[in-house]
């Protein structure tokens, strides 16, 4: 009878260690259709992560291309800003001769003042008529 336990051990030592080694390849077949979801779920996720990084590239070498038309754009308008002042003054110093040359009895000592920017706006608006420096006619000389 002192065997009878000991061989009872035994065979569930030996047939535990078979099966350990062995493996259970058994899988319940709702523990595979979750597995198979969850690895389709991972092929699509992993898809649109790649999509997602290739927008992101695209987006980031818009970005780059339009920071670099803004740059571009910013230096046209600090220079065009630059000449526009340049012809502004210009402009005034043409002005401030013509004036001298029309009143020559005017001091010289006096520095012409540069019109507003009121002055300026309206001289835009409105030109001057151009001065008219041909002799008026006779009343009384064409029969």
């Amino acid at each position: 009878m002192i065997r009878h336990p000991m061989w009872v051990i035994s065979t569930v030592v030996c047939c535990s260690l078979t099966l350990g080694l062995v493996g259970c390849d058994y899988w319940p077949p709702a523990l595979q259709a979750e597995i198979e979801q969850l690895r389709s779920e991972t092929q699509t996720m992993t898809m649109e992560k790649i999509q997602l990084q290739a927008q992101v590239s695209d987006l980031s070498k818009t970005k780059q291309e339009l920071q670099e038309q803004v740059d571009g754009l910013s230096r046209i308008s600090r220079e065009k800003t630059g000449m526009i002042t340049s012809l502004q003054n210009q402009l005034d110093a043409v002005r401030a001769r013509a004036l001298k040359a029309m009143n020559p009895k005017a001091p010289s000592h006096k520095t012409p003042t540069k019109p507003t920017m009121k002055a300026r706006s309206a001289s835009k608006i409105s030109p001057k008529a151009p001065v008219n420096k041909s002799p008026a006619p006779k009343a009384g000389g064409v029969r």
